[in-house]
């Protein structure tokens, strides 16, 4: 081997080492940079005609474990769901209140149970008339304010849901010029990992609205497919469709075409978590939106049936004349069973016992379809108002245990139902934040380990100084040569 072959050794191992550096002091700074992956030089031996040639850069490489990426990905979009549902479950558990609360729903059924009591001990006291209209006006707003901030629910994840599409859509279309200016910048000869690490953000971005599986096509390029299995991109990214809605009341499904579903180009799809883009942060706002949040509208509106009915039986005041309301009305008129959805938020107090819409409190004690005022010292209507509330009945709508049940019982079972729902979506967010956090723990060892960039700078530094003395003893044998 001639010198000047050695010097093209020595130099090439020079060069080798000079890029062997920058990807350590790289792989050094970029230690805790979300999506950055950690990098190689990639070498290999060059000859030419037999001889030695020295060594030869094919690249930088990215060193990542794809199955473990791809694991912490749906742990992302499992951990978020379920984080969702949990936090729903827990506002709407502490907006209904412990039973001992005043302000909970069963506090007040408890004030209204304990004003009809005091009244029938003084039939004759106008005050305790008045606490009676109090108690029930409260009861009234409470399911009102319920219904208020179950629809308010709604509407914030339909905004949610707007606000993801557009984030979605717009990831897709990155990912997918990223993915080309990969392409031109790998058949250029061009270092392009920074634009992978960028990519592999905005999919994790991507994956934690909707699971995905990114999967490796040639030249590194990637497609994503949803674990429901639609394509997200396939050389071209979808286009997904959603049209949100200003206001929702509780009447207002998908199925009534109301409120919108999701489309791919154009083509609805189901949606939620048990649709092609559901799992994730998306489809745990549908689930708010279109199941959890309507569920419990549903328990509250069949409460609120429940006092309409027992108060309008004639065993609690037979003065009612036929197809009039009782006690407490749907907005004021009789309640219709085709329109229950929403009656919560549409109950109040017979005007007719109201001062305050020109009704008279004596109406509680004689009945409301009482001609005139009667006997002051007859509790008998406000006994049988208080038996209504307190008797076991099995209510007409909503899913209760199957038992008879008194009023603040069936109260009662609602907190029990959403607390039960709130326990079990407690444990699936424990669970999923556990392997979220497990995955990303593994996948951090797998990353940029400092020591032992530090020993690979080692190894560096001895080779380039080794190189050098190649061809400072070049040097010297030339200049001995020149010299005789």
């Amino acid at each position: 081997m001639g010198l000047s072959t050695t010097l093209a050794n020595a130099l090439t191992g020079l060069n080798a080492a000079t890029r062997g550096a920058d990807v350590v002091s790289q792989n050094v700074a970029n230690a805790r940079t979300p999506g950055y992956a950690r990098r190689e030089v990639n070498l290999s031996a060059q000859s030419l005609g037999g001889n030695g040639a020295g060594v030869r850069l094919d690249g930088i490489g990215r060193v990542l474990n794809q199955s473990l990426l791809g694991d912490r990905r749906l742990a992302d979009a499992a951990s978020v769901n379920a984080g969702v549902r949990s936090g729903f479950l827990s506002a709407m558990e502490k907006e209904i209140g412990p039973p001992g609360d005043a302000g909970s729903l069963s506090g007040t059924y408890a004030a209204f149970e304990a004003a009809l009591i005091q009244a029938a001990s003084r039939p004759d006291s106008n005050a305790r008339l008045q606490s009676v209209v109090n108690a029930a006006g409260t009861l009234t707003d409470k399911l009102a304010d319920l219904t208020k901030t179950l629809q308010q629910s709604r509407m914030d994840a339909d905004s949610t849901i707007a606000r993801q599409v557009d984030v979605l859509n717009r990831s897709l279309v990155q990912i997918d010029e990223l993915n080309a200016d990969i392409l031109a910048l790998r058949s250029s000869g061009r270092d392009a990992t920074a634009l992978m690490d960028q990519r592999q953000r905005l999919v994790d971005q991507v994956s934690e609205i909707v699971p995905v599986r990114e999967v490796q096509r040639d030249n590194n390029q990637i497609a994503l497919f949803t674990t429901g299995g639609a394509i997200l991109l396939e050389g071209n990214p979808v286009t997904v469709g959603f049209a949100p809605v200003g206001v929702i009341t509780a009447d207002m499904t998908v199925a009534s075409g109301a409120l919108s579903g999701l489309t791919i180009n154009g083509l609805a799809v189901p949606s939620g978590d048990g649709g092609v883009l559901g799992g994730g942060s998306l489809g745990a706002q549908f689930a708010l939106r279109d199941e959890l949040a309507p569920d419990i509208q549903f328990q509250i509106d069949a409460l609120s049936r429940d006092l309409i009915e027992r108060f309008h039986a004639p065993a609690a005041d037979p003065t009612l004349p036929p197809g009039l309301p009782g006690l407490f009305t749907d907005a004021g008129g009789p309640f219709n069973a085709l329109a229950e959805q929403g009656l919560a938020g549409r109950l109040r107090l017979n005007a007719l016992a109201d001062p305050m819409q020109g009704g008279a409190l004596w109406r509680l004690r004689d009945g409301l379809g009482a001609a005139t005022a009667g006997d002051v010292g007859n509790a008998t209507r406000l006994t049988a108002l208080r038996y209504a509330l307190t008797f076991a009945r099995i209510p007409a709508s909503g899913s209760f245990f199957g038992a008879a049940r008194s009023a603040s019982g069936l109260a009662a079972d609602v907190l029990s139902q959403v607390a039960g729902n709130r326990q079990t979506a407690d444990s699936r967010q424990a669970y999923t934040a556990a392997r979220q956090v497990s995955l990303a723990e593994m996948e951090a060892q797998d990353g940029v380990d400092t020591d032992a960039e530090m020993q690979t700078l080692l190894l560096v530094e001895q080779a380039f100084g080794a190189n050098a003395r190649v061809i400072q003893t070049v040097d010297d044998l030339i200049n001995k040569l020149i010299g005789l």
